[in-house]
């Protein structure tokens, strides 16, 4: 169980990141795009803490994707300083702060799902687990990907800062076998350390 000074730092962090990002960014419309889901997330985990409090991991987790999601809403992804260091240093043809970003969509919602999926018993842990958190990461993918589309259609040149494509006619199945693979590498690697912060949370197998 996390203990409310690591919350209450963690808000903190959030909350500086989220002013900085707010600060004179790359573009508006973009960092709405980009950020909304930290908007809309922030509220619901601080309306859910007292009846459904999640593990340590899980919030540590959510604080990073959340910080992800504000630094690439603040360059736009195609202009992260990081891709462009990465770029000069390995060689990229562009830069791929993007991937690190749609890696994270798949790593960090498969631990939430998982999360989700155990405390309200909808699935025992084993294959079936493992599966169903994968389809739900790849369905989260491919509604982002639609989504994407939607908002080109009507923002059309507007949305090209937030589309990120930077001219890779593959990006949107990129974006999908990303995720897919953080979901994958996730559970793989967190599923034990998962395992033992939900016994902490809920009493009994979870």
């Amino acid at each position: 169980m996390i203990r409310r000074g690591e919350l209450a730092a963690l808000a903190a962090l959030l909350a500086a990141v989220m002013a900085w990002s707010w600060h004179q960014p790359a573009d508006r419309l973009t960092w709405w795009l980009e950020a909304l889901p930290v908007v809309v997330a922030v509220p619901l985990l601080i309306a859910t803490r007292g009846r459904f409090p999640l593990t340590r991991l899980v919030y540590w987790l959510i604080a990073l994707h959340a910080v992800v999601l504000l630094v690439g809403a603040h360059y736009t992804y195609a202009r992260v300083p990081l891709g462009f260091w990465l770029e000069e240093l390995l060689g990229f043809t562009r830069n791929h702060y993007d991937r690190i970003g749609h890696l994270a969509q798949g790593f960090i919602p498969a631990m939430v799902a998982r999360e989700i999926l155990l405390r309200r018993r909808v699935v025992r842990p084993g294959g079936w687990l493992f599966f169903l958190v994968n389809c739900f990461v790849l369905a989260l993918a491919a509604t982002y990907e639609l989504l994407e589309w939607w908002t080109a259609v009507i923002a059309e040149e507007g949305a090209i800062a937030f589309l990120g494509t930077q001219g890779d006619v593959w990006d949107t199945q990129w974006d999908m076998l990303l995720a897919l693979i953080g979901a994958l590498v996730a559970q793989l690697t967190l599923a034990r350390v998962h395992d033992r912060q939900l016994a902490q949370v809920v009493p009994g197998p979870a």
